[in-house]
């Protein structure tokens, strides 16, 4: 039996998403986590896994000059559009940040001094919590295809599920609607959209709802600070009845909650009736 998997994710970053995702692992205990957010993940800080293993994630292939070969004819400066390539003392020097893998390149030089090479483009971790199995990645800076290494990392915490018999998987998407966020939550049976009373809320709400629905991708909603702009909560809540969204959950600000996080800490005391009623709602999508 394919386990349940649900993707907790947000129209931008900073509303509180990895909070949530911290606190339903520690609600559901027994579960495989995946940390999908690969530009900036941080569910690690405080899930505090211990190490088990890493692997190098090879993204697309970049150009690399031999300069042993390269006689500085710079046809390949000239054939770039994407500025990606330089001289530097009578050689050609390809800035790897900027180079697309097109290959043109390689096809106009003379003197076949260029190559295609796999870039590593960041690091995948696997890791064991108090709470079960955790897969993680860093992107390097500037790095491509973080979309496929989110799809590395789901694969692998489904797979992990699968050999350990555990039957539900938490996933921290990254924020937005861009490639990362797509590939971290289609195929999930359930997608959790932490939003805030605010007046951007209502685009981003709007804009994930539309992609999940697009998928068929289950959707409920949670408030967070929901105490702090009363009436846009209750635009929020207007909104969400006028188009059958479902809130499962309201947490309001609390300082300590900001404590917790800042000791590294799950702020499971402090939002524990909270939880409870987002759980209950929860138990009945699964």
């Amino acid at each position: 039996m394919k386990p349940h998997e649900i993707v907790v994710i947000s129209g931008k970053g900073g509303t509180g998403k990895t909070t949530l995702t911290s606190l339903l692992v520690a609600s559901f205990g027994k579960t495989v986590i995946c940390d999908a957010d690969v530009d900036a993940p941080d569910l690690e800080i405080l899930l505090k896994p211990e190490p088990l293993g890493e692997k190098p994630f090879w993204g697309m292939q970049t150009a690399k000059v031999d300069p042993s070969l390269c006689t500085g004819c710079s046809a390949c400066v000239r054939a770039c559009r994407f500025d990606a390539i330089t001289m530097a003392e009578g050689k050609a020097v390809v800035n790897t940040s900027f180079c697309e893998g097109c290959d043109v390149c390689r096809r106009v030089c003379p003197e076949s001094a260029i190559s295609l090479l796999d870039t590593r483009q960041g690091t995948s971790y696997e890791g064991l919590t108090e709470f079960g199995p955790m897969w993680h990645a860093k992107l390097n800076p500037g790095g491509e295809n973080s979309g496929k290494l989110v799809q590395f990392l789901r694969e692998s915490a489904l797979r992990t599920a699968r050999e350990k018999g555990i039957s539900l998987i938490l996933t921290d998407g990254p924020p937005g609607i861009a490639c990362p966020a797509i590939s971290a939550m289609t195929g999930a049976d359930l997608a959790i959209v932490v939003t805030e009373p605010s007046g951007a809320a209502f685009h981003d709400i709007d804009r994930l709802s539309q992609v999940t629905a697009r998928f068929g991708i289950p959707t409920a909603f949670v408030i967070n600070k929901a105490d702090l702009a009363l009436r846009m909560t209750e635009k929020l809540k207007e909104e969400a009845k006028a188009r059958n969204w479902k809130i499962i959950g309201e947490i309001p600000f609390k300082r300590a909650v900001v404590d917790a996080v800042a000791e590294t800490r799950i702020p499971v005391l402090e939002l524990e009736e909270e939880i409870k009623l987002i759980r209950k709602e929860l138990d009945v999508f699964l």
